[in-house]
């Protein structure tokens, strides 16, 4: 079940410290990756407070990750425990770089399933609800964790895997599903998917989307496309990792906003290229411990992921969890300068669908010397959209301050997307 959100910031902190301090307690010096890391700080159970371990403790990168990988295939060194503990095997999606393969025991899996319960609590999902998971289940661990997360709920919780979209559709109506889980842009899929075979969403059953995979939930454009789409539906956003399992929940109170569970997670934000602290309201790199999962933890790791914290506390909805405006904002890798312009995929996304009209569009970075440039296909939802193109330039020189070669797609030719959404092409 869902857990009591902290009544304070000081509680917080001492339920961080307690977790932290029975992380370190497992991890050493059974874990060989993070023995041969803490040996010599001499960080150890009895560590006194959380600014001392953030002093002391290095960061993990994902670098370091993929080399143990590769030097003891097939699940590195990152083990607490001998690997007949564990029951559960999945990997990363290896969309920045190659796949890993991430094993975890009851206690971390239970944990994982935990933390997503607390996901569905901010939602107002519960045992009454009736949940449809429009994915199929592969290696990746978010899937199977929300599925898990359903039933521990006592809801009824329906696979869609091997399905259609159209079969999904018309599955949704007959279990009269009131919660869809899928990502930002397979909900849109799935509209788009109502419309060709003749069924209204006005009608649907779905009163709550929960959206993950993207940051699509949190992009204001988008979030009212996908309210369009779906009538009558709120969209839920929340974000995980394969490496740290399920951390952030959308706030009840402000949507657009998305709050780390404190409970199980030490977040930091950092300036990516000093490891320093960020100012508070500041755009920094989301540095996250895994405080309960115990069997392949992870202490300061580099997510790669931008954010920017709100610094009133407690936020407006009574939470004292740490609060991300905008919610996941980007990857530090994923950024492009083009012309002297930070481009963020969070940026255009957010154009794109302002501008409306769009059923599905690409972005092709050429790079060439020391010359970037950005142009974008769309495939328009009419035919006859003709000054769509005109419309979406303005919108890119208005809000980057760039020229935007767009150009038209013929209806139904761009890819559809089930799972993360690959729009962006470098060459």
């Amino acid at each position: 079940m869902p857990r009591t959100p902290a009544d304070s910031r000081d509680a917080l902190n001492r339920t961080q410290l307690a977790e932290l301090q029975k992380l370190l307690s497992a991890i050493r010096p059974a874990n060989g990756f993070y023995e041969t890391k803490l040996s010599p700080t001499g960080i150890s159970a009895d560590l006194p407070s959380l600014d001392e371990y953030r002093k002391r403790c290095p960061f993990t990168t994902k670098a370091e990750l993929v080399a143990d990988h590769q030097a003891r295939p097939p699940y590195s060194s990152n083990l607490t425990f001998p690997q007949s503990r564990y029951t559960r095997a999945h990997q990363t999606s290896g969309t920045s770089g190659q796949p890993m393969r991430w094993l975890d025991t009851p206690e971390s899996w239970q944990w994982m399933i935990d933390n997503w319960c607390d996901i569905f609590g901010a939602a107002g999902v519960n045992s009454e609800d009736r949940i449809f998971f429009a994915f199929s289940f592969g290696p990746f661990i978010g899937f199977w964790l929300a599925f898990e997360a359903g039933e521990a709920l006592g809801a009824l919780s329906i696979p869609g895997g091997g399905l259609s979209s159209a079969a999904r559709l018309r599955s949704i109506f007959t279990h009269q599903a009131n919660v869809l889980c899928c990502t930002p842009t397979y909900a849109l899929r799935l509209a788009e998917v109502a419309k060709a075979e003749g069924i209204d969403l006005s009608d649907s059953p779905v009163k709550t989307i929960v959206v993950a995979g993207e940051p699509g939930g949190s992009i204001p454009a988008t979030r009212r496309r996908l309210e369009e789409a779906w009538p009558g539906a709120a969209i839920f956003d929340h974000h995980g990792m394969t490496e740290v399992g399920p951390v952030t929940y959308q706030c009840p109170a402000q949507p657009g906003i998305l709050h780390v569970l404190e409970q199980a997670y030490l977040p930091e934000i950092i300036n990516p290229g000093t490891g320093e602290p960020v100012e508070d309201g500041a755009t920094g790199e989301l540095i996250l411990t895994t405080l309960g999962r115990h069997g392949s933890p992870l202490l300061r790791y580099r997510t790669g992921d931008l954010v920017k914290a709100i610094s009133d506390q407690p936020c407006a909805c009574g939470r004292h969890d740490l609060g991300l405006d905008g919610g996941i904002l980007g990857r530090a890798d994923d950024m492009v300068v083009v012309r002297g312009v930070n481009v963020y995929p969070s940026a255009v996304e957010e154009i794109v669908r302002s501008v409306g009209g769009v059923a599905e569009y690409r972005v092709k970075i050429n790079q060439a010397d020391t010359l970037t440039e950005m142009s974008v296909e769309v495939e328009p939802e009419a035919a006859d959209d003709e000054n769509l193109a005109k419309h979406l330039a303005i919108a890119f020189q208005e809000n980057l301050s760039l020229r935007v070669p767009i150009r038209l797609a013929k209806l139904n030719s761009l890819p559809r997307f089930e799972l993360k959404a690959k729009r962006w092409i470098a060459r």
